[in-house]
């Protein structure tokens, strides 16, 4: 049945098949986290970063309604391209742009539910979404953390967001028995930042610490994904104050302005761009180079 929606490209498919490391990647990092060509350059190299490493990326999207779980690089320039007018689609929107036969740039939620489909069990992305600031108010929570409660799938972030509630975003985590795993750190890193004021469930220190935990968790039955925290480069992260300031300021723009919903992160991530004249961009790129890096080996100690 899933035949018909589904395009797993013939690298993946073979690797799958073989037993071979395969790390999953999301899309919404392309059309929705930098401008082009930039996005284009850093997803061609996460791809090289992961095969670097000893495994297979599948970028995953939706291209004219095909849902498709490994990328060409003419697809992943297609989609760079596009940018903003490619459609965010986290699970809700999956029918309508498959039905629609329209272009759909993976969240967290949709690349994993995505990557289940194909069978990839280990996904790099850059930091999770969850409860947003004021959501006892708004009721603002992301759709990844939902999917991490019933997808088997490991996401190997920067921790979440910055712009987000991080206590409360691990409260719901933990509220839905998902472990957050600490990779070399006790603190969730707060995604420009190497720590938080909040701790992990677990320090583990080598990628076959992570694996094994993996295979123990599904082979028991016990559904849902694992949040995999791994810090930013000491090298490449921002001051703390400094960017706790400006999201706070971002954050009163966006109340401001009336900005909710989907809508919400690319614009606040967008604001921290530019008041940090673009470090945070170089920020966000590294972490994820990192991410698929670690990605890449906790794959391959799985697949052993």
């Amino acid at each position: 049945m899933l035949e018909q929606y589904l395009d797993i490209n013939p690298e993946v498919a073979a690797a799958l098949a073989a037993g071979k490391p395969v790390v999953a990647l999301e899309s919404t990092i392309i059309s929705h986290g930098m401008p082009y060509p930039q996005n284009v350059e850093t997803a061609l190299r996460v791809e090289q970063i992961i095969r670097d490493n000893g495994a297979i990326p599948a970028t995953i999207a939706i291209l004219k309604g095909r849902l498709k779980v490994g990328m060409t690089p003419d697809e992943i320039e297609y989609l760079g391209k596009a940018g903003l007018d490619v459609i965010k689609t986290s699970r809700r929107d999956i029918p309508f742009i498959v039905a629609k036969q329209v272009d759909g740039a993976t969240t967290v939620a949709s690349t994993m539910i995505l990557a289940a489909m194909a069978g990839i069990k280990v996904f790099a992305t850059g930091g999770i979404g969850g409860v947003h600031r004021g959501a006892e108010q708004t009721f603002d929570i992301s759709a990844d953390l939902q999917e991490l409660a019933n997808t088997n799938v490991a996401v190997v972030c920067a921790g979440a967001k910055s712009i987000l509630d991080i206590g409360l975003t691990l409260e719901y985590l933990e509220t839905q028995g998902v472990p957050v795993i600490g990779h070399q750190t006790d603190t969730l890193p707060a995604f420009y930042t190497r720590e938080s004021d909040f701790g992990v469930d677990y320090r583990l220190d080598t990628p076959e610490q992570i694996a094994d935990v993996l295979k123990a968790k599904w082979a028991m039955g016990l559904k849902g994904g694992v949040v995999v925290a791994n810090p930013i480069p000491e090298a490449h992260q921002l001051d703390r104050a400094m960017i706790d300031e400006v999201i706070l300021d971002a954050l009163a723009q966006m109340d401001d302005q009336g900005i909710s919903g989907k809508a919400s992160t690319p614009f606040l991530l967008a604001k921290v761009a530019e008041k940090t004249k673009g470090s945070s961009l170089k920020a966000n790129i590294e972490l994820v180079f990192n991410n698929a890096k670690l990605a890449a080996e906790i794959a391959v100690e799985y697949v052993k």
